[in-house]
């Protein structure tokens, strides 16, 4: 395994003490973070700057220490406007690509599997990648 993605709602989760979801989120985190690198994209890190008021408060909640930061691929753009493009085609009624688009193919581009609770768009439109979920 080269890495894991770490979805949004997996940090959020933790950092928001969900009461439904920060057990599993958190175990989920610390059994393959001592394993496994735990990697965020910008699309994540823009999901999770919004219950932030200061960049400085944001970095201390995803620390680099724990979570690699890793660029969106150009490839992963394609793929994700593919993604949609069937989306819509389907019925989807959304104007523009959804986050979750980006996250499914930027870990299908790169081999990494992906660890998160929400499944339903992931599993359709990226079967492919190996999904870690409760």
């Amino acid at each position: 395994m080269k890495g894991i993605l770490v979805d949004s709602c997996v940090i959020l989760d933790v950092v928001a003490e969900n009461p439904k979801w920060f057990k599993w989120s958190s175990s989920m985190l610390e059994k393959y973070g001592n394993r496994h690198q735990l990697i965020i994209n910008p699309i994540i890190y823009a999901e999770v700057s919004i219950g932030y008021q200061k960049i400085e408060e944001l970095e201390a909640a995803l620390p680099q220490t724990i979570f690699r930061r890793m660029p969106l691929p150009w490839e992963a753009s394609f793929l994700a406007g593919k993604a949609f493009l069937q989306y819509r085609k389907s019925g989807g009624h959304r104007s523009l690509p959804l986050p979750d688009f980006f996250i499914g193919a930027h870990a299908m581009i790169e081999g990494l599997s992906l660890l998160t609770r929400d499944t339903k768009r992931f599993r359709h439109y990226y079967p492919k990648i190996k999904i870690i979920l409760p």
